[in-house]
């Protein structure tokens, strides 16, 4: 089947290699987002879906728009039958929709109806899910609302960061989406209406949403930092600078106020809404990660100081 793929970032590539890897499909070109600037000279990167898409000698569209004219008439040029799509992230508007045979078919990190939206695999993190999922479904105008061709399950560890469940998901995430389109190709898959109960929303996570609540039970800031790593980073204020932490684990003891420390020779402790969690990971501002032990002991914690 001819195809043209989109997508973006890094969890697109196993599906755009398998995709190139695949003998029953063609992929025309792939569709991405334009180069972002990034870094102390803010010169511009290309995505990492454009980078393996040009080793492999693909055309790559990078429209500022999916609805700009120069870019819907070279992609009804190419005729595609099949537009499978992978966190492309920006809208496709109906004209663009309209235009492969099969339609727009989306590999989702979630089980639809259940966390549609940007963050599906930070919000299943922070809410504390067992269990998780992808899923591949025929792209329409509502979000993520589409029929569901097939799905796949994943657990999620006590200590899974959201980087790491993403890793795994995208790696059999692409097995689906070629499964899905070998199904429409030859027939044999046919996509099933999303039940009506079980929606839930899953918006972009942003920093300020990783700003770390010391009121909230334990439990809960354990998990808002593992569903922030490594993006967008959770973090806290420690004598007026920021400092950005790694995930950690559920101390034990209560007897800390929210956001106190106490600092030993092995451990960091630092007291919640609830429970007080231990400190893995910190990292000062312009500085590289270090164990919390040794940030402790150069910083020389006085007793009741707190975090912000």
């Amino acid at each position: 089947m001819k195809v043209v793929f989109a997508g973006t970032p890094a969890p697109a590539v196993p599906s755009l290699r398998a995709l190139l890897d695949s003998p029953r499909h063609d992929v025309l070109a792939v569709v991405t987002r334009p180069p972002a600037r990034a870094g102390r000279g803010r010169k511009p990167n290309e995505s990492p879906v454009a980078a393996v898409a040009a080793e492999a000698g693909v055309p790559v569209l990078a429209p500022g728009r999916p609805s700009e004219s120069e870019f819907i008439e070279r992609l009804a040029e190419l005729a595609p039958e099949c537009c499978p799509v992978v966190a492309y992230g920006a809208l496709i508007p109906p004209p663009v929709l309209a235009i492969p045979t099969h339609g727009w078919v989306n590999l989702h990190f979630s089980l639809l109806p259940a966390w549609r939206g940007a963050a599906p695999v930070q919000h299943a993190v922070l809410h504390g899910d067992d269990v998780t999922g992808a899923s591949t479904f025929l792209l329409e105008e509502g979000l993520d609302t589409g029929p569901v061709f097939g799905v796949l399950t994943e657990t999620i560890g006590p200590e899974d960061t959201a980087g790491e469940l993403l890793d795994r998901l995208a790696v059999s995430g692409a097995g689906l989406l070629l499964a899905t389109l070998d199904g429409i190709e030859d027939g044999s898959l046919v996509a099933v209406p999303q039940r009506g109960d079980g929606v839930s929303f899953a918006p972009k996570v942003t920093v300020d949403d990783a700003h770390i609540d010391w009121t909230q039970p334990g439990r809960h800031v354990e998990r808002l930092v593992r569903a922030c790593t490594p993006q967008p980073g959770a973090w806290t204020t420690f004598r007026g600078e920021r400092l950005k932490l790694g995930p950690m684990r559920v101390h034990g003891s209560n007897d800390l106020a929210p956001g106190e420390i106490r600092a030993d020779r092995s451990f960091v402790a630092v007291g919640t809404g609830s429970i007080a969690v231990e400190l893995g990971e910190v990292q000062p501002s312009g500085k590289r990660p270090m164990p919390a032990a040794d940030w402790a002991r150069g910083a020389r914690i006085a007793d009741g100081e707190r975090f912000g």
